[in-house]
């Protein structure tokens, strides 16, 4: 398992990596956050979030979870969490620039993840008695 100081690290040199303008009103920046968050829509401990892109209050952030990263990938070494986060921080600059160009439609990122999370569900029925929430 990689440090929370060498996690910290590939994302900002991943982050050097990016072209300027992905960086246009991303006012609240990318940071990094060691919870574990397990959408509460998960049946179990198998889904996790490793990255998220908000908007709250009118800030735009993007949110990068290690506790998660760590419960996903434990045996991860530095170069393999390198390109696991090279592609966790895309996906998640991908829904920054979708939402500032306005789109919102069946190709776009967002309903992809939608496609997703129902078929996720489709694999994982709910219970009887478990409404699948994490409080």
């Amino acid at each position: 398992m990689i440090s929370a100081e060498e996690y910290r690290q590939i994302v900002s040199e991943l982050l050097d990596e990016l072209p300027e303008e992905f960086f246009r009103e991303l006012s609240g920046g990318v940071i990094v956050s060691e919870a574990l968050v397990i959408p509460d829509y998960a049946r179990g401990n198998d889904l996790y979030t490793l990255g998220h892109y908000q908007i709250a209050s009118g800030i735009r952030q993007i949110v990068m979870f290690k506790g998660s990263f760590d419960r996903a990938y434990p045996r991860a070494d530095m170069a393999q969490a390198r390109v696991l986060l090279r592609g966790i921080l895309r996906h998640e600059f991908r829904h920054h620039l979708e939402s500032l160009a306005g789109v919102r439609n069946s190709s776009s990122l967002e309903a992809e993840d939608e496609r997703e999370k129902q078929a996720y569900l489709a694999r994982h029925p709910d219970k009887e008695g478990d409404s699948g929430s994490r409080g």
